[in-house]
């Protein structure tokens, strides 16, 4: 039966039996042994395998709460951005105005400009001769100086003022 593997015939009647491929590994223990050997390792190995899907499964836990971190921190960035470009186009635009402004305050304190106004919508006039009236003052200086003299003292310590109390100063 040996040389079936190589003779393609087979004279028997029985169908001859397929042999495995591989050679199973014999171990120097009885039947009984191996067999608690395996059901102990059918047993630490899904504890195994669950440890590793575990694993995996925190690990891709951590890695989506980190992308969250970052796509929150980076919209918060958008955000704050956008919100500084608008500050700063509300700027140039109350900085045009307040120039603007700023040229029509120079062009209004002009004299002739003073004068145009104070003629067409306050009516005034300029003065005749007659209108004016002058006034002669004697040269004397109507000042009066001060009678009194002013002294200044210096502020002193609360210790110097004990002092001075106590000495008669």
């Amino acid at each position: 039966m040996a040389n079936y593997r190589y003779n393609r015939y087979q004279y028997e009647t029985s169908p001859r039996k397929i042999e495995p491929e591989y050679e199973p590994i014999k171990t120097p223990y009885s039947n009984k042994k191996s067999s608690t050997v395996k059901k102990k390792q059918e047993k630490v190995q899904p504890k195994k395998h669950l440890k590793s899907q575990v694993k995996t499964v925190v690990y891709i836990g951590l890695i989506f709460a980190s992308l969250v971190v970052i796509s929150y921190r980076n919209s918060q960035i958008n955000e704050s951005f956008n919100e500084n470009e608008k500050l700063k186009t509300s700027l140039a635009a109350i900085q045009k105005e307040n120039e603007q402004l700023r040229v029509n305050l120079e062009n209004s304190l002009n004299l002739s400009n003073i004068e145009q106004i104070a003629e067409k919508r306050l009516g005034m006039q300029k003065l005749d001769n007659s209108q004016k009236v002058y006034v002669s003052l004697d040269k004397q200086d109507y000042v009066e100086p001060a009678s009194e003299e002013v002294v200044m003292e210096e502020e002193k310590s609360w210790f110097e003022q004990l002092l001075d109390t106590l000495l008669g100063r």
